[in-house]
């Protein structure tokens, strides 16, 4: 019995120095956030004049760059049988999949008082369109190296070409979300319209991203392989398919979980279609997701404008 108490009183002692310890780290990484933001805003402004060149570019060829972007959607599945229907059907097919895998073999009841299917469901339609934006951004001027190579021709349109032609099947595959949510009870309301201002986020956020990639990979091709992985692990991490409050015991983990953009993204379209959370109630994060997209941005927007005077020559 003696040993007993002996063992209660030191993992009482242990759990009091691990909540210590996770206090001064997350103290120290708030600091550290801080800090980085204040350094990459000031270098930013120092820098604005050179980076607003590409906005202003996207703006005067929005015309051109929606034209581009539904014929982009429309050849993508020219010449199979079923044309763009498979661009609708694969979505479909992986939620089923995850729903039978998790919810009938797991038996996966609810996650965070919702049934499993609908937490899954309005997780996996904002990271489908990341994931299919990022993918065909990062290729669009290999994919279009023809066009790279006409000298008239503004390169910086073809980016955000890919990511509008996600946006599509984006747009059916929200309308399949809501309409199994509105099956189990969760029908639209004035909520429904904050997923317009998510979807920016997600639109803003994956365009800075693949800025980057989209210029690195003609110079590094592994780049590819790298995001395809990347992807792989961030289905797991932002996350979609388990509930976050597991970490409840663990805040220094939750908030890591939480700096990850996609966490703040997935969050609002749930918020927006089951727990009618309102935009207001998350206003940290979505300042600290503003100013990581706005960095993102424009480190985007640098590296493509410095090496886009090699990408005709390497392709």
């Amino acid at each position: 019995m003696d040993a007993y108490l002996i063992l209660q009183i030191n993992l009482q002692a242990v759990q009091q120095e691990y909540a210590q310890h996770a206090e001064k780290v997350s103290i120290l990484l708030d600091v550290l956030i801080i800090l980085v933001i204040d350094i990459a805003f000031l270098f930013i402004l120092k820098k604005w004049n050179k980076v607003v060149v590409l906005p202003i570019e996207l703006i005067q060829n929005r015309r051109l760059i929606f034209t581009l972007s539904k014929n982009d959607f429309k050849t993508k599945f020219a010449g199979s049988y079923l044309g763009i229907t498979w661009a609708f059907v694969q979505p479909v097919v992986t939620i089923l999949v995850y729903w039978f895998v998790f919810q009938v073999g797991f038996r996966s009841t609810e996650v965070s008082d919702f049934p499993f299917v609908l937490y899954l469901t309005t997780g996996m339609v904002p990271w489908f369109f990341f994931q299919d934006a990022l993918n065909g951004g990062t290729n669009a001027l290999i994919e279009y190296n023809y066009l790279v190579k006409k000298v008239v021709f503004k390169i910086s349109i073809l980016p955000i070409v890919k990511i509008i032609s996600a946006a599509f099947v984006h747009g059916f595959f929200l309308c399949f979300a809501m309409l199994i949510s509105g099956l189990y009870g969760y029908y639209p309301s004035i909520y429904s319209f904050q997923l317009i201002y998510y979807f920016i986020c997600n639109f803003l956020f994956v365009l800075g991203l693949v800025y980057a990639t989209s210029a690195i990979v003609i110079f590094f091709r592994d780049l590819t392989q790298i995001i395809s992985i990347i992807l792989q692990v961030g289905i797991w991490m932002t996350p979609i398919m388990w509930d976050f409050q597991m970490l409840a015991g663990h805040p220094l983990l939750m908030k890591l979980f939480k700096l990850n953009p996609m966490y703040y993204i997935v969050t609002g379209y749930r918020d927006s279609m089951l727990a009618q959370v309102a935009i207001s109630e998350r206003f940290l994060w979505g300042v600290y997701f503003w100013i990581f997209t706005g960095i993102l941005f424009f480190v985007g927007c640098t590296i493509f404008k410095r090496l886009k005077v090699h990408f005709a020559d390497v392709l």
